[in-house]
């Protein structure tokens, strides 16, 4: 099994993690990305999403609608399309792939594309980061676990796959929580139980030694 973590503070001062350049497939958690291409091209044009888009947007992200995810990914350009959101971003280590699920992405590069939700940077206007963070807050009951065990205010997107080689499961959690960002990727579970149980773990203990070692604690 691999796991690697990535935590920060929202403003991006401070970080840390533990194999967090680890390459994985993203599974759903590259739908942020797609979000975050979405608004990106909508601000870039002067004008807010349509109607329709906002509806594809939060079936992609509140509910993990797979056939959103293709449609809104296919309106951006496809795989090019994503990729120039991705660099524009400055995430060096995430590539595209024909199949959305299977592309390829870092812990840190999750943080990185979370700091653009949260955070204050000009990659997004406030009201483009409200929607985006609004989603997140609002995933359905069922799939509102992972970064979430870490307790407090969260917004989060998950990803689960099983590959078809192995039969081994993907399992991912990125998001804010407590008032930092994190970003769990995992591979190699057993069941998609076992993959949310240990990346549940792994938020926890990551947030946790996060804000004890925050300066001015004590």
């Amino acid at each position: 099994m691999d796991l690697s973590v990535a935590v920060g503070d929202i403003a991006g001062g401070r970080g840390a993690g533990h194999g967090e350049d680890r390459t994985y497939v993203t599974a759903s958690v590259v739908k942020v990305a797609v979000l975050v291409a979405l608004l990106l091209r909508a601000g870039d044009t002067g004008r807010w999403l349509t109607a329709k888009e906002e509806h594809l947007a939060a079936a992609m992200i509140r509910h993990s609608d797979n056939d959103a995810a293709t449609a809104l990914r296919a309106a951006l350009g496809g795989v090019a399309g994503l990729d120039a959101a991705h660099a524009r971003l400055g995430m060096t280590r995430t590539s595209g792939a024909p199949a959305w699920g299977l592309t390829r992405t870092t812990a840190r590069d999750q943080l990185t594309l979370l700091r653009a939700v949260f955070g204050r940077g000009p990659e997004l206007d406030g009201r483009a980061r409200r929607f985006a963070a609004g989603l997140m807050e609002r995933v359905v009951p069922g799939q509102a676990w992972g970064v979430s065990a870490a307790g407090g205010d969260w917004a989060l997107k998950n990803g689960w796959l099983p590959r078809s080689g192995s039969g081994l499961w993907v399992v991912h959690s990125v998001g804010r929580v407590r008032g930092c960002l994190v970003a769990v990727l995992s591979a190699g579970h057993a069941t998609k139980e076992d993959g949310v149980a240990r990346v549940e773990e792994a938020a926890v203990t990551a947030v946790e030694r996060f804000l004890q070692e925050r300066p001015g604690r004590g």
